[in-house]
């Protein structure tokens, strides 16, 4: 799947948190000023790609994502990884981490997360063993 543009990634997260919308919806709720044509169009993009459905109701219409979220995100940070460093999530991870400013609580989840990801780990790499 080609990546979103930034446009139509803007359409998909306001999809993605409200659900099924009519196009005067998304404008409403869009997170910066959009003219209606440009949206149609937008969506008319989406909408060929396969990443929204449209059913009519009435005289409305109403679109809804049926791209997941998470599949996007997975998409996104492979490649991401595939550009920034060379196509290990590790090392990209270890990339953010040293050019963000994280607070001692972030550190911590950060830590924590890892912790539970190696337990998960071993748990697997026990029941191959067996």
């Amino acid at each position: 799947m080609k990546p979103f543009t930034s446009g139509e990634l803007e359409v998909m997260q306001v999809l993605w948190q409200h659900g099924s919308l009519k196009p005067a919806e998304i404008q409403a709720r869009f997170p910066r000023p959009i003219q209606n044509a440009a949206l149609r169009s937008v969506l008319l993009v989406l909408l060929e790609k396969g990443h929204v459905t449209r059913r009519k109701d009435g005289k409305a219409y109403f679109y809804e994502a049926r791209t997941r979220s998470q599949r996007t995100l997975r998409q996104t940070v492979r490649r991401l990884a595939d550009i920034f460093s060379g196509g290990s999530a590790a090392a990209l991870i270890a990339r953010m981490i040293e050019t963000s400013e994280l607070t001692v609580a972030e550190i911590e989840e950060l830590k924590r997360l890892a912790d539970q990801k190696a337990g998960q780990k071993e748990g697997r790499d026990d029941s191959l063993r067996s």
